[in-house]
């Protein structure tokens, strides 16, 4: 038997397929863009998914004849998308994804109303999907009187795979809908936001079955058996999975787009009032926190945008010696947000710039501005009692070895870099397929990958790290009374 996993990413889908002993046998990929047009707002068109999805598929079949025996199908996606179905199953709207931020004073109301941080377990972000709801009911009526289903992205490719309306409990518990202590739709949040349960998806646990891949496209793809198609998970938890992060204290940073610094949790802690995130995770009985900034390689990309330098080529020329914090500072907040401040409308800055500042201090300021919003999360997740000594570094910033000497002494941690391979999303997704299949228990199937290097934190730069983390923290206050 082999299995696939599906990364459905803001900019493209990722397609794994894994044996029966979880190695994975191949990969391909298909990209594509976001639109935004207004300020603050970012949409896609579900049907890119789709297409992305079958030239995907094309390639695995071309490339691997043992695709031939897939049983099982995965799909992780990114989180909180709003996306609009209408009676006869049509995409009514464009995709309101979750880095859109024009719902910030439904957002607002929403966290002001009774029950919503209590019952979901998280502060309303503007990002998700229940205040997004609320913006179309007051901005576009007509559309809303078309809703028949709110998918997130994972479930609507479900829903293309298998015909059916599931959804899995971490994905769904970032759209402040759910009760993210009992696992299950609150009928008083759906009320509150003018929407009901016939129009969620069905609930299920991410390794739980949802269905089975529709026959058509079983034929099209020259499969014959069945194929079960898992409920799958969001993004961040099927990125846990894929790391074998189950268990209390376990987790990882991730440097992409955004920047996550994850642990999983036994049991339900929600600390709304930090900011973190307090989700489901894709396995029953286990949650998970998060503390989450909106820029993290994306600061990085803003600035070789601006300079015409690549990004690989802005870290290079900085070496692989760590250095102490320089004057210039970075506040990394060019798209608002989230933890620990929740501020939809806070931008970035530059501050200490003299006629002496260079191409290498602004990047340095950049990476150690990344670095101190994720000592944020970290601080947030140390309110909860959570001590963190070490964690797994996945993401495409980890390919600077500065940036991660950087954070490991910021937050005086331990890195563990995963051995070459698969880790991410996609491998936890079809770890999902597997479960789901009914090959192997969690135990078994969500393991931790070999570790390659550790980086550890350097002792003589610590103090350092720390009085300039102290300094960005008092920065925050002064630039938001500024702007």
């Amino acid at each position: 038997m082999v299995y696939l996993g599906i990364d459905l990413g803001t900019s493209g889908l990722r397609a794994l397929l894994m044996d029966e002993k979880g190695a994975p046998i191949g990969a391909a990929e298909r990209h594509y863009t976001a639109d935004h047009p207004r300020s603050g707002w970012s949409e896609q068109d579900p049907g890119d998914w789709i297409t992305a999805l079958d030239g995907a598929i094309g390639d695995l079949r071309a490339a691997h004849p043992r695709f031939a025996d897939l049983r099982g199908i995965g799909v992780a996606g990114h989180m909180h998308g709003a996306t609009l179905l209408d009676a006869q199953g049509a995409v009514i709207r464009p995709c309101i994804l979750w880095n859109d931020t024009r719902s910030h004073a439904e957002a607002a109301a929403l966290d002001a109303t009774e029950g919503f941080r209590q019952i979901s377990g998280n502060i309303v972000f503007p990002g998700f999907t229940a205040p997004k709801l609320d913006w179309l009911r007051r901005h576009e009526p007509e559309n809303f009187a078309q809703i028949a289903k709110v998918l997130l992205p994972a479930a609507y490719l479900n829903f293309y795979l298998t015909g059916g309306f599931f959804a899995d409990m971490s994905d769904s518990a970032g759209t402040s809908w759910l009760d993210t202590g009992a696992r299950d739709w609150s009928e008083a949040l759906l009320a509150a936001g003018g929407m009901r349960r016939d129009q969620m998806p069905d609930l299920l646990e991410g390794c739980q079955p949802g269905g089975e891949l529709k026959p058509e496209l079983a034929a099209r793809w020259g499969l014959t058996g069945p194929v079960v198609v898992a409920a799958g998970a969001g993004d961040n938890a099927a990125a846990a999975c894929g790391i074998g992060a189950m268990d209390e204290g376990q987790g990882f940073v991730s440097l992409g787009t955004s920047g996550v610094l994850l642990a999983a949790r036994n049991g339900y802690r929600p600390a709304p009032e930090t900011a973190l995130h307090t989700f489901c995770h894709a396995v029953p009985g286990r949650w998970y926190q998060m503390g989450v900034m909106l820029s993290a390689t994306d600061s990085l990309n803003w600035l070789a945008r601006i300079t015409g330098t690549p990004p690989k080529d802005l870290t290079a020329s900085l070496g692989d010696t760590l250095r102490a914090p320089g004057r210039v500072r970075f506040l990394p907040y060019l798209s608002g947000e989230r933890t620990p401040h929740n501020d939809a409308e806070i931008r970035g800055s530059f501050t200490g710039l003299g006629a002496e500042t260079t191409r290498d201090d602004l990047t340095r300021a950049v990476l150690e501005g990344v670095a101190f919003g994720l000592r944020d999360s970290q601080a947030a997740l140390a309110g909860t009692g959570l001590r963190l000594d070490r964690l797994m570094a996945i993401g495409g910033g980890t390919g600077s070895r500065y940036w991660l000497k950087l954070i490991a002494t910021a937050l005086n941690v331990t890195l563990d870099l995963p051995s070459g391979g698969e880790f991410g999303a996609a491998l936890g997704a079809a770890r999902l397929a597997m479960l789901a299949v009914g090959d192997g228990t969690i135990e078994e199937v969500m393991t931790q990958p070999a570790i390659r290097e550790e980086i550890a934190p350097d002792p003589a730069l610590r103090a350092e790290f720390d009085a300039a983390y102290e300094r960005f923290r008092q920065a925050y206050p002064a630039i938001r009374a500024a702007q």
